[in-house]
């Protein structure tokens, strides 16, 4: 008797088909395995600027000068001549200084005498005529309150327009306060910075701030220009 075999039961049907399926899965999921991408977590930072409403100005120490006491008044000569009244004695002859009407009068030209007037830096908080920084010429008769009012407003205004937090401090968390001193120079320029802060990063972004700083009115001493030096402090924070 000859065995039948049922085609039902026949496990090699379709096994090439099978076959195929699988393999193009296997490389569906090996080429979506190779073409996975990761980015990293970026950082946020909320980053702000805090600009102190009271100006810490640093006035400077100066040292009084103590002027030598004035030289002791020469001794009197112990010994002391005696003219007698017979020896004639050489009268001294006084001449008019009257002019008559035949003298040639000759007019002498003005004498300009120079003050003399120490080149000295004087503080902000201490001069007369305050620096004027562009756009407060409109407080110039409101008194000197009101002068250096605008001029601090005009201030913190340039420091918040022209702030940039340093990238490389962002990501390496580092904040803190920068104290910065310059000086207003007779010409109304912008010289001596200098820089006192946590990090190399935080005082470059602060000297570059006061570096965009506009040309000024020099203040005044006694009616001249003199040097005026200011100090103001920068404060960056993380938040």
């Amino acid at each position: 008797m000859e065995p039948k075999k049922n085609p039902k039961a026949d496990l090699t049907k379709n096994s090439s088909l099978y076959f195929v399926i699988g393999l193009a899965l296997v490389m569906l999921f090996t080429y979506a395995a190779l073409e996975w991408k990761t980015y990293d977590k970026a950082n946020d930072y909320d980053i702000s600027l805090n600009v102190e409403d009271d100006l810490d100005e640093e006035v400077p120490m100066t040292e009084q000068i103590k002027t030598p006491p004035p030289p002791p008044p020469p001794a009197a000569p112990e010994v002391i001549e005696v003219v007698e009244d017979e020896e004639e004695v050489e009268e001294t002859v006084i001449e008019s200084t009257e002019t008559s009407q035949e003298e040639e009068i000759i007019e002498i030209e003005d004498v300009a005498v120079e003050e003399d007037f120490e080149d000295v830096d004087v503080p902000f908080a201490v001069i007369e005529d305050v620096p004027i920084f562009p756009g407060c010429e409109k407080e110039k008769g409101k008194g000197a309150k009101a002068m250096r009012d605008c001029f601090n407003k005009s201030m913190q205004k340039h420091i918040r327009k022209n702030f940039r937090y340093p990238e490389i401090a962002q990501e390496l968390g580092i904040q803190g306060r920068v104290s910065v001193v310059f000086t207003i120079q007779k010409d109304g320029s912008i010289g001596n910075v200098r820089m006192r802060g946590p990090d190399k990063n935080l005082e470059k972004e602060a000297a570059r701030i006061i570096g965009k700083l506009p040309k000024m009115t020099p203040g005044k001493q006694r009616g001249r220009p003199v040097r005026v030096p200011f100090s103001i402090p920068i404060t960056f924070k993380l938040q």
